[in-house]
């Protein structure tokens, strides 16, 4: 019996098994490491056949998306690099595109409630938890707009009359779905520009210059001075670190869509 399955074997039969579909903003450092343990141990059963666990819901929902599971993945690994953490497993990401589960054990918006259940004053995510949808719109924003400035505005008009748990739960799933769509090129470039907009006061000549060099250079300076300076707007924002698997260097981004 190898290692690999030895590992995965125990990951998922030691644990609430569970890939989160929230932005990873929103885990705690334990369950934010903890995800990224069991992705590895659901991506060494499905990849290999294991019959480890093989029947689980959180297993059988993931059949036929590993491409997905990679992108999830680059997510949690782009997360940890913002907290400070090395990951050391990179999974091989397919810039071709991605495939999904097309369900949820958990609605989006119930994984909010669930989380802020088990949080209960202890330690919780980088991003607060939101109370309404107009929170919940406000840390995506820039998100969105990375893949659609259309969608972007409509659901910027249309956000401000939302009201109660309903309308919070759509926005909630709605958002998630979007952020599974890879951005073309000039519009990351636009989001990410509106981010620069909220630190490039507190840049130096040299480093802002640098920075406009390459769209993975210019999301590193704003992430580095966001922390620096403590920024709320964008320490709240899931583009601070979702946006970072997408321009992990300026070749790589070339290669994400291919619309101005």
């Amino acid at each position: 019996m190898g290692t690999s399955y030895l590992l995965s074997y125990f990951l998922l039969h030691t644990s609430n098994l569970r890939i989160w579909d929230l932005p990873t903003g929103y885990l705690s450092r334990q369950r934010l490491l903890g995800e990224h343990r069991e992705l590895h141990g659901l991506q060494v059963i499905l990849a290999e056949g294991r019959r480890g666990y093989s029947r689980h819901p959180e297993t059988l929902r993931w059949v036929g998306a590993l491409t997905g599971l990679a992108w999830r993945h680059a997510q949690l690994s782009a997360e940890m690099a913002l907290r400070g953490y090395v990951d050391r497993t990179p999974l091989p990401l397919d810039r071709s595109g991605a495939t999904w589960p097309d369900t949820f054990i958990t609605e989006p918006a119930g994984q909010i409630a669930l989380l802020r259940e088990k949080y209960g004053g202890r330690e919780s995510g980088r991003i607060p938890l939101p109370r309404n949808a107009q929170q919940l719109w406000a840390q995506h924003k820039y998100s969105v707009m990375a893949r659609d400035p259309g969608a972007y505005r409509r659901l910027g008009r249309a956000v401000a009359a939302m009201r109660g748990a309903a309308a919070m739960a759509d926005l909630a799933r709605t958002l998630v779905l979007a952020l599974r769509q890879a951005p073309v090129l000039g519009r990351l470039v636009n989001a990410l520009e509106h981010m620069w907009g909220h630190v490039s006061e507190f840049a130096e000549p040299e480093g802002a210059l640098a920075a406009k060099r390459s769209p993975a250079a210019l999301l590193s300076l704003t992430q580095t001075l966001a922390i620096r300076h403590r920024e709320a707007f964008l320490l709240s924002s899931t583009a601070l670190s979702e946006l970072a698997t997408y321009v992990t260097s300026p070749s790589e981004t070339l290669e994400v869509g291919s619309e101005k």
